[in-house]
C-alpha cells in the first residue's frame, strides 16, 4: 500500500501552502490520499503526518472521525442508501433490501467483482425527495426498484459521470499566486486596537459608576 505518490505530492504541498498551520490542511490532504488509493492507507497517514508535522495517531484520529474517509479498500462504486425517517416512510427499507438481493451483498459489504459497496445510511439531507441514495456522494431521489436497477446497469456500463470511489471533483482548486490573500500569522493577535479599548471600558464602566 502506498505513500503519496510524486503528482500527490506536489497537490499536497501546493495544499499545505494556503494555511497559516501545516496541520490545517490535513482534511483536504485526507481526501487527496484517499481520491489517489480509493481509501486512507496506513503508509499515507504516516505519510500525512511526516508533511504536516505531527503524529500519525493525530492524522487517524481525524481519519476516522470522518464517514466519508474510508480506512479500507472498498467499491469503485460505494452506493449509500438512505433509511432514516422520511426515506424509511416511502421505502428506504424496501429499496436497501433491493440493493442487497441485487448486490449480493449485505449492506457494508462489496460484491465480488470489487465494483460496488453498499452502505445503509442514516439522513442525507434530501428528505423532500425521498427516498434517496447517493453513488460516490452524488445524489440520485426518489429512487425505486426500476430506477435503481437501471443506475446499477448505467454504472456497471461506464455510461454515468460518476467517477471513482474518493474523487471529490474532476477540477481542482487553484488560487493564483495574485490572488491569494496571504496567510496570518496565528501567534500574532489580529483585533484591531478598538477591541481592547472597548473591553476595557465595558469592564470598568460598573466600577466607576
Amino acid at each position: 500500500m502506498p505513500r503519496l505518490n510524486a503528482d500527490s505530492q506536489t497537490i499536497a504541498r501546493e495544499i499545505i501552502s494556503r494555511y497559516p498551520e501545516p496541520k490545517s490542511a490535513l482534511v483536504p490532504l485526507l481526501h487527496l490520499a484517499q481520491e489517489q488509493d480509493g481509501y486512507v492507507t496506513d503508509e499515507a497517514i504516516e505519510h500525512l503526518a511526516e508533511l504536516i508535522g505531527c503524529t500519525a495517531a493525530e492524522v487517524l484520529g481525524t481519519c476516522t472521525f470522518y464517514e466519508m474517509l474510508k480506512r479500507e479498500e472498498v467499491g469503485r462504486y460505494v452506493v449509500n442508501v438512505c433509511t432514516d425517517i422520511s426515506c424509511m416512510l416511502l421505502g428506504g427499507d424496501q429499496l436497501l433490501h433491493h440493493a442487497e438481493q441485487r448486490f449480493g451483498v449485505r449492506s457494508g459489504q462489496t460484491t465480488p467483482d470489487g465494483l460496488f459497496t453498499l452502505e445503509d445510511v442514516t439522513c442525507i439531507a434530501a428528505c423532500t425527495e425521498a427516498p434517496c441514495l447517493q453513488v460516490n456522494y452524488r445524489y440520485e431521489y426518489r429512487v425505486g426498484a426500476e430506477r435503481f436497477d437501471q443506475l446499477v446497469d448505467d454504472l456497471a456500463a461506464g455510461r454515468t459521470d460518476v467517477p471513482a470511489h474518493g474523487t471529490l471533483a474532476r477540477v481542482r482548486q487553484r488560487i493564483p499566486a495574485d490572488r491569494a490573500a496571504g496567510n496570518a500569522d496565528p501567534s500574532v493577535s489580529h483585533e484591531p486596537s478598538w477591541m481592547g479599548s472597548a473591553g476595557s471600558e465595558t469592564s470598568t464602566g460598573g466600577a466607576e459608576a
